[in-house]
């Protein structure tokens, strides 16, 4: 049979592994690591560390299925007691061979080398993200592009505004000056005329880039935090947008920059008038009167969040930014927040960490259930142990690995930052990435973060990949992978876009025959399946077969595994020894082995069905897409 990679140790942080997920400060966790009945493994140890010293914890053995129907592929599953004495706790695994073989167990998989703590496994006794966080499909709504309503036509074109009707090409070249004035006139009540589309694609939350008023199509330069813009319908279209939100039991999540303002904001422009005044430590002027700002941005000046009267204004209390929009009427239910990975950083100055916990506890001091979700588009690690973001839009752990893996090296797709496209990698390479970025933010940060196929900010995936049979393929893996599925609108019918101002093309809502229907379609069937199988929104993962075309990974549960195969190219059958498959015989339950395995969904054509035969099962032959079935 074709090679897999079963036979390894495995272990990470979902029920089946970790038993609480979320534990209490001082109580111990049961762990689990499965190892093949195969590998001549002795005895087991947990490392951790206490108090930052290392201590080992013996593990014992608590099943094994070395049964002769198993073929020798059977599990061997270990046991130990985890105590959690610090908020954040670090553990690995020793296994000990009876050939005096040593190896470690790490988030980011087996080495026989003693490895830096950086790729751990770790367990947060912080209190624990919102449900409804985990289990979203997220729809991102770029309020300028979305709709217009039939108030629209009746508003004043601002000054500084290019105005563009809905069909006009979009500009977006950063060299051309109109790229960020080009108006469309979409407004909040255009979005909810559209919300049956929304909610037909099986969303469960509705997330808008800023809505307060700048001087631009983005509003990431607000004028002010205490209104919303006008040219969107002002306070009153919020409300509306709100109420026909809750209505429908879906979430609305807001848009807010803790990094910088606009500089015609009504704080900068106080602080730009009274040097003396209390106003001028909330930016960070420097001795000659100039500012920082955002990346060389004049327009963007950079707020400094070691002054109380800003983290007052802002981040602080109930009066403060953050928290006002998240009561009624408006009732967001909390923040994706941008520039996350800069806020409160500026040299020697660093107090993004207590950013990140005051906007949590301030939003969930309104909203007990309240979701923060921060931006960074590199190594969010250090900002995501579990007392401030809930986690991130996960670029590194998700979005680059899958561009690269489908990318058409003929695309005419930019790179978001980086000087040079991201390059088309094999299958083995595409894993251990995916694998190190989980360590790296750990599990719970993982299954709490958007899994990101594009946004406002990049290229477009169907102009990345450059089929739609590969586009569907990225949305499979979207919503069979670790994390949460996010949307930007347009995704789901295929719009295209080079870069990120590409990107934000109007929705062709007057156009259905340019529509791609069969997408459209594979998104609503991702979010029906992810909503119906516990172990897509909570399962661990656990890979299977990985070639350079093809990806076959397990998402495994107590209440139920999932199996999925994604390829990128056509590819053979792939054999899978089915003891391995097998939920282990714990807590006084019996074994569970692979049954009668039923297709649940295809992405192209329909779902082959696997068979199991002499202990083995198979996956089938086929070509590009993403078959999912129940084991």
């Amino acid at each position: 049979m074709d090679p897999h990679l079963l036979h390894e140790p495995h272990h990470d942080g979902s029920a089946l592994h970790l038993d609480p997920e979320t534990p209490a400060p001082g109580w111990p966790v049961t762990v689990r690591l499965r190892t093949w009945v195969g590998d001549p493994v002795e005895a087991v140890w947990l490392r951790t560390t206490y108090d930052a010293e290392p201590v080992y914890h013996r593990c014992a053995e608590v099943a094994r299925d070395d049964a002769e129907e198993s073929g020798g592929e059977g599990s061997v599953w270990w046991e130990g007691e985890l105590p959690v004495h610090n908020p954040v706790t670090h553990y690995r695994f020793l296994l000990a061979g009876a050939d005096g073989r040593q190896r470690w167990l790490t988030a980011a998989g087996v080495v026989e080398h003693d490895a830096p703590d950086a790729f751990d496994f770790r367990v947060s006794s912080h209190a624990p993200p919102p449900e409804w966080g985990r289990e979203a499909v997220v729809y991102q709504v770029f309020p300028d592009r979305f709709a217009r309503s039939a108030a629209a036509d009746q508003r004043e074109t601002p000054a500084w505004a290019v105005p563009a009707a809905w069909d006009d090409e979009v500009v977006f070249e950063g060299s051309d000056p109109r790229t960020p004035l080009q108006l469309f006139g979409g407004d909040l009540d255009g979005v909810v005329e559209h919300l049956d589309h929304v909610a037909a694609l099986g969303v469960s939350v509705l997330y808008t880039t800023p809505v307060f008023p700048g001087e631009s199509n983005h509003r990431y330069n607000a004028s002010t935090f205490d209104g919303v813009d006008p040219l969107l319908g002002g306070d009153d279209a919020y409300q509306r947008l709100s109420e026909a939100v809750h209505e429908r039991g879906l979430r609305l999540l807001g848009d807010l920059t803790t990094n910088h303002t606009g500089d015609t904001h009504e704080w900068f422009r106080e602080a730009l008038a009274d040097p003396e005044g209390p106003g001028r430590g909330w930016y960070c002027f420097r001795a000659d009167g100039s500012y920082e700002c955002w990346m060389g941005h004049h327009t963007l000046p950079k707020l400094d969040h070691t002054d109380p009267g800003l983290r007052a204004a802002m981040t602080e209390g109930p009066e403060s930014v953050v928290a006002r929009w998240l009561r009624p009427p408006y009732d967001v239910d909390g923040w994706r927040i941008d520039v996350a990975n800069m806020t409160g950083r500026l040299g020697a100055t660093d107090v993004a960490h207590d950013v990140a916990r005051t906007v949590r506890a301030t939003a969930q001091a309104q909203r007990p259930d309240a979701l923060v979700i921060g931006e960074h588009n590199h190594d969010a690690s250090s900002d995501l142990d579990g007392d401030g973001w809930h986690g991130t839009m996960n670029y590194s752990g998700f979005s680059w690995p899958v561009w690269s893996w489908l990318r058409d090296e003929e695309s005419p797709a930019r790179a978001f930052g980086r000087p040079l496209p991201v390059p088309r990698r094999p299958g083995p390479l595409v894993a251990r990435t995916m694998r190190e970025w989980t360590a790296r933010h750990g599990w719970r940060a993982t299954t709490w973060s958007w899994n990101i196929l594009g946004s406002h900010d990049s290229a477009r995936i169907r102009t990345l990949v450059g089929s739609p049979e590969q586009h569907r393929v990225a949305a499979g893996l979207q919503f069979t992978l670790p994390g949460v599925p996010m949307l930007f609108a347009g995704d789901e019918i295929g719009l295209e876009g080079v870069n990120g101002e590409d990107a934000r093309r109007p929705m062709p809502w007057d156009s259905p025959e340019v529509w791609d229907r069969t997408t459209m379609g594979t998104y609503a069937a991702l979010a029906r399946l992810r909503a119906e199988h516990p172990a897509l929104v909570r399962g661990g993962l656990r890979w299977a077969h990985v070639d350079d075309d093809t990806l076959v990974y397990l998402r495994e549960h107590p209440a139920g595994s999932v199996l999925v195969c994604a390829r990128r190219a056509p590819g053979g059958a792939v054999g899978l020894p089915s003891a391995a498959l097998a939920l282990p015989a714990l807590d006084g339950a019996p074994a569970r082995p692979v049954g009668d395995p039923a297709p649940l969904l295809a992405t192209e054509g329909e779902p082959a069905p696997l068979v199991v035969r002499d202990g083995w099962l198979e996956v089938p032959a086929g070509g590009a897409g993403v078959t999912v079935w129940r084991l």
